[in-house]
């Protein structure tokens, strides 16, 4: 559906108000979709690249939210960017997404005791595949909420006010579970000989 979205000729926001674009979208408008897709697509799809770890997944979730925005934006009020609301969609999908994927990803280390394969890879690749293991195995025994802060001030470099808007929290809570995220992702680093 998103393709058939892209396929035709999109207006920029600066051409439409976000007012008029919201307005847009609230009546089903698919020319307001398409301008949304335009200006914010790339800022969800890195949001959820970071915190899934997965191009097609998190392409998925880019599809997800877009669909869900025509539905969600009855709750818009205009008290934060656009951009933070539609990542608030994105997060809500990630967090569902997330929760089966912590399960989905133990039954693929167990399906990794398999013999490697014939051919050797470079050491160089083996060492940043097994580094990206450990942290995404680290970053899956975060809550939801703190791997949410931490990849979104962390590696997105967004303010903790900014996150807040995004997640509907305060401030202070975002702070904390950033806080607590790094705390035990040392931990769990050191557990396993990476961290330092």
């Amino acid at each position: 559906m998103m393709q058939a979205l892209l396929s035709t000729t999109h207006e920029s926001l600066e051409d439409r108000s976000v007012d008029t674009l919201v307005s847009g979208l609230r009546a089903g408008d698919r020319e307001a979709l398409r301008s949304c897709y335009a200006a914010h697509h790339q800022s969800v799809r890195a949001f959820a690249r970071r915190l899934i770890g997965d191009a097609d997944v998190a392409e998925d979730l880019v599809h997800e939210t877009f669909l869900s925005l025509l539905s969600a934006i009855r709750n818009y009020r205009g008290d934060n960017t656009l951009r933070s609301f539609i990542l608030g969609i994105a997060v809500q999908h990630t967090r569902h997404h997330l929760r089966s994927a912590v399960r989905r990803r133990a039954m693929m280390v167990r399906a990794e005791d398999a013999p490697p394969p014939s051919n050797p890879t470079p050491e160089t690749s083996a060492s940043r595949k097994q580094l990206a293991e450990v942290l995404t195995r680290a970053l899956d025994k975060l809550s939801d909420d703190q791997r949410i802060a931490f990849v979104l001030c962390e590696v997105e470099e967004r303010t903790s006010r900014e996150v807040a808007v995004i997640v509907g929290a305060k401030e202070e809570a975002v702070r904390a579970r950033v806080f607590h995220a790094k705390k035990k992702l040392r931990e769990l680093l050191n557990e396993q000989g990476e961290g330092r």
